[in-house]
């Protein structure tokens, strides 16, 4: 009897795996809403030069005649006279020279605070010459979540699952409530790449309570709480716009998450890795008994128990040694293109939902219209991926993705409806193309090295995060460049897809031999389907031979 249908026996999906899943996929809302947390709290508004101490404000129009206008009228945001060219006088009563040589705004700026009262951006002046730095911010918690999946994921094999999720909550709240007090601009990026570490702490967490078939289940139940996370946002930070209370109201409910924690049990199976047999015994007795099967709980002994796990923990000595089977061309072949896809996917995806007012509406209802493109685009994706094949879907959501932010760059900054329909078109194209890549990433890689395989390929989405932010300062230079830069990545990852087999209705392969085997097609399915139906042939005949 394998592991999973011990699981079977002790309730399934129980009442134990609902509270478990519940209480695990929760904080999923509020862990979404720290991702793009920065649309909101690095929030850029409208802003100008301040004029010199020496300035008299009180006569109408002189704030206007210190400021330069651009080429579309508006006044300059990052530049003011020297003197103000229209005469007007200053404060000691004489008349200013006309002049019109400009400055850097040597004595700070003017925010407009009507729709953002307060961001680190008015706090910590991250604008003009400093823009950069808001970027920066993003990046580093985006490092943070590159740092996370390695230290938590090998805290997870020593430790535990349940010590490595409550640390990762308690990191989270600890970490987000003291950003929100951060009283300089390099503290806070110290505590949001704390954040970002916990971020993925919370998300390594695998349910290995769950039993094989409802794992998809579960995996796209946790997706749509994600999705959902972005309404949360959305309304949270409208109701909320001062930066330091938004941050501190995201970050307070992981106490909460930290505290029933400790109430979780843990994972059988990493007791019965780490050699302690009697513990994973007691663990499973105990879910018999919320799960209202004490008399099958009753029945598992020592011997039971062995036999149950002796696959999962032979494919975890295999797994041991897999990064060995990078140096075999066909893993390496698989490495490379995968990483391409992680890669252009992630870089994509933060580059688009990172930049929200570059769209030319209200930040508030693009961050609903963005969660709400989800839902229909992951459930397009599901009917896809089970119909025509993983490669088509990867295929098709990479390139329309890319396709859509190039004609977006080409698009006029007034006609913003358009540019924000292509942009939901494209965000929508993204989220598939992350349901479709975690799954053809598993059913790609064997057994014996999918985790590792999967790891890597997370890894590389990290990478394309961090590096997202950064390119959206290539608009100083034009306007657009983001975005061309942004489209090019997945269009060409799109054809790297074609250069991946197909997976569908191909048992999942456990070995290197299961993949060259697999590579020959469809002669190998019915050479399946052709033993399956032999084995009934075979009964029959030995009935008759009367064996």
């Amino acid at each position: 009897m394998a592991f999973n249908d011990l699981l079977k026996q002790l309730g399934d999906i129980g009442r134990f795996q609902q509270i478990q899943v519940t209480l695990v996929i929760l904080p999923l809302l509020l862990m979404s809403s720290h991702n793009t947390l920065q649309n909101f709290t690095a929030a850029i508004p409208t802003h100008h030069c301040r004029p010199p101490a020496h300035a008299n404000l009180s006569e109408d129009g002189e704030l206007e005649a210190w400021l330069p206008r651009d080429r579309q009228g508006r006044p300059e945001s990052c530049l003011r006279f020297t003197s103000p060219p229209w005469g007007f006088p200053v404060a000691n009563g004489t008349e200013a020279n006309s002049t019109e040589a400009t400055e850097p705004c040597t004595d700070g700026w003017i925010y407009d605070n009507s729709t953002f009262p307060s961001t680190i951006v008015t706090e910590w002046d991250l604008v003009c010459s400093h823009r950069a730095l808001r970027q920066l911010a993003q990046s580093l918690y985006m490092v943070g979540v590159l740092l996370g999946g390695t230290i938590f994921g090998c805290l997870g094999d020593r430790l535990g699952r349940q010590k490595m999720l409550i640390l990762s909550h308690l990191q989270m709240a600890v970490s987000g409530v003291c950003a929100a007090f951060a009283p300089s601009f390099p503290i806070y990026c110290t505590f949001r790449l704390l954040s970002g570490m916990a971020a993925s702490g919370i998300v390594l967490n695998n349910l290995e309570w769950m039993p094989i078939h409802t794992r998809a289940h579960v995996g796209a139940l946790a997706g749509y709480v994600f999705s959902l996370g972005q309404f949360v946002l959305a309304g949270v930070a409208y109701a909320v716009p001062q930066w330091r209370h938004l941050q501190l109201l995201v970050s307070v409910p992981f106490f909460a998450f930290f505290i029933y924690s400790w109430f979780f049990i843990e994972s059988a199976r990493w007791y019965a890795s780490s050699g302690r047999l009697d513990l994973a015994l007691k663990a499973l007795k105990r879910v018999a008994q919320i799960n209202g099967k004490q008399d099958e709980g009753a029945k598992l002994s020592m011997e039971v128990l062995q036999s149950s796990l002796q696959k999962e923990l032979t494919l975890g000595k295999g797994q041991a040694s897999a990064i060995e089977l990078l140096r075999c061309p066909t893993l390496r072949h698989l490495f490379l293109c995968l990483s391409m896809l992680w890669f252009a996917t992630s870089f994509a995806y933060y580059g688009l939902v990172m930049d929200l007012q570059g769209f030319g509406v209200s930040i508030y209802l693009i961050q609903v219209i963005f969660g709400a493109v989800d839902l229909p685009a992951k459930l397009v994706c599901f009917l896809v991926i089970n119909h025509l094949g993983r490669r088509p879907a990867q295929l098709a959501s990479l390139l329309l993705a890319g396709i859509c932010l190039l004609v977006n760059g080409l698009i006029p900054q007034d006609q913003s409806i358009v540019r924000t329909s292509l942009a939901v078109l494209g965000k929508g194209c993204l989220a598939s193309s992350f349901n479709c890549i975690f799954l053809y990433t598993g059913e790609l890689y064997p057994t014996m090295i999918r985790q590792t395989g999967l790891g890597m390929g997370n890894t590389m989405a990290r990478v394309g995060s961090i590096i997202s932010p950064l390119v959206s300062m290539t608009a100083e230079l034009f306007p657009s460049m983001p975005l061309f830069i942004y489209g090019t990545v997945p269009v060409v990852a799109s054809i790297v897809t074609a250069f991946l087999p197909e997976t569908l209705g191909y048992p999942l392969p456990d070995t290197m031999q299961d993949m060259k085997n697999r590579r020959r097609g469809r002669p190998q399915r019915r050479q399946q389907e052709q033993q399956k139906q032999m084995v009934p042939l075979q009964a029959s005949a030995r009935e008759r031979n009367g064996l």
